[in-house]
């Protein structure tokens, strides 16, 4: 399995860059990398073929995309050239091994993200992570759905969780989260390989995060529901602040109510709580 990336340079770069982005968010693509020229997006070789740019015309900016292979013994030597470490607030501290340790914060996740998405670069790991400091996770029963490196999952095992359970489809991001996990103390954080039919016989959570994108939330979301203890809570993410109205009128057919939100940019976090 090959991944390509789509380097696309944009002109100017905002708000062109987030435009576009929101356009090919439903296109399969799993991770963005912005620079001061536009950004880069990631995506499957098998999940590319019916990508289609040309349609894509702006009056206010242009835009020319660079697509190229990547063959997987390449991408770990990409991340370390690129990846640099990020602070969320004074609160939390993500790296690679590769960087120096930063005593200063209250919390440091180290991961080495290979193919995985969530490195807390992204805009809504981030939003996830400083909602979850205002949240009691202590003794908690934690669902990481598309847990990528298993950042967020680790971060509640930090806050005080005792039961966590994380998922991804993708099987590169379940084998990163198992290292990850074990990078950090946190070897009993359950990872498994699936997709949302593996929570049929599953007991309740207190506490669902699902940090995909829109169309994938929207077909969760009554599972979600489902999965929930009553006044439970539900981080979702990977989605932009126009997209919200949509998600909160699905949540409240499924006994969801919106509680708080997030964003950053045109990037958006929605907490909400299930009715008793």
């Amino acid at each position: 399995m090959s991944y390509l990336s789509y380097q696309f340079t944009v002109s100017p770069p905002e708000p062109g860059s987030e435009i576009l982005m929101a356009l090919i968010s439903d296109f399969g693509f799993e991770s963005f990398d912005f620079n001061d020229n536009g950004f880069t997006a990631y995506i499957k070789e098998e999940s590319a073929s019916n990508i289609d740019l040309s349609e894509f015309v702006f009056d206010d900016f242009t835009f020319n995309c660079e697509i190229k292979k990547i063959p997987l013994v390449n991408w770990n030597a990409e991340w370390e050239k690129n990846f640099e470490p990020v602070l969320v607030d004074d609160l939390l501290y993500i790296r690679a091994p590769f960087h120096q340790a930063n005593t200063k914060v209250k919390h440091e996740i180290v991961i080495m993200p290979k193919m995985s998405f969530g490195t807390g670069h992204h805009q809504t790991t981030r939003l996830v992570c400083k909602a979850m400091f205002e949240t009691e996770f202590k003794h908690k029963r934690i669902l990481d759905m598309g847990c990528g490196t298993g950042i967020l999952a680790i971060l509640a095992k930090f806050l005080g969780a005792n039961d966590i359970l994380a998922i991804d489809i993708d099987e590169w991001s379940v084998e990163n989260s198992i290292e990850n996990c074990n990078t950090n103390n946190c070897s009993d954080i359950v990872v498994k390989k699936g997709d949302i039919d593996l929570l049929e016989n599953e007991q309740a959570f207190d506490i669902i995060i699902a940090n995909i994108n829109k169309n994938i939330l929207k077909a969760h979301l009554p599972v979600y529901a489902n999965k929930l203890v009553a006044g439970g809570k539900l981080f979702l993410s990977g989605f932009f602040t126009t997209d919200m109205d949509e998600l909160k009128t699905i949540a409240a057919a499924n006994n969801l109510t919106f509680s708080s939100f997030k964003n950053e940019n045109e990037w958006a976090m929605l907490l909400l709580e299930k009715q008793g």
